[in-house]
């Protein structure tokens, strides 16, 4: 595992949140990173339904967008959320996970943008998508 990777896990592995989502890391690397979260009741927004509250699936759509942002190529040291936009398509199936797929695909001199689709295991029928820009700080003496 290179060291961007080793990096982006510890960063995403230590926020709190992440582990008591159950967030887990399905794939990671090249700026990209697959994250699922498993059906939890007590992340129900809605008793009535069982669907998953919104916060939840945005929570793992933006620890997703920083594992993407934090394994990205160009090696920073760290990062945060300026901005992520999410567009909720429809409700995720009750009892099913729900998995983020982020991809970092621009990235400045102090910024990455990053597009990410949350699913359920109807990957054909997106649950939400997003589009992000983080803060990007680079180790000190690495270049831009």
């Amino acid at each position: 595992m290179t060291d961007i990777i080793r990096i982006a896990r510890q960063f995403i592995e230590a926020i709190p949140h992440a582990r008591a989502l159950g967030m887990a890391f399905d794939s990671l690397g090249d700026g990209k990173a697959v994250i699922s979260m498993p059906y939890d009741p007590r992340f129900v927004g809605d008793p009535a339904t069982g669907v998953i509250h919104g916060g939840a699936v945005s929570a793992l759509m933006d620890t997703a967008s920083g594992a993407a942002v934090m394994c990205h190529p160009t090696g920073p040291a760290s990062t945060a959320t300026l901005d992520l936009r999410i567009d909720y398509f429809r409700a995720a199936t009750p009892g099913q996970k729900i998995t983020a797929r982020a991809e970092c695909y621009h990235v400045t001199r102090s910024v990455a943008f990053v597009r990410v689709t949350a699913t359920d295991e109807d990957e054909s029928r997106p649950v939400a998508a997003a589009t992000g820009a983080f803060t990007l700080d680079r180790p000190k003496g690495a270049a831009p």
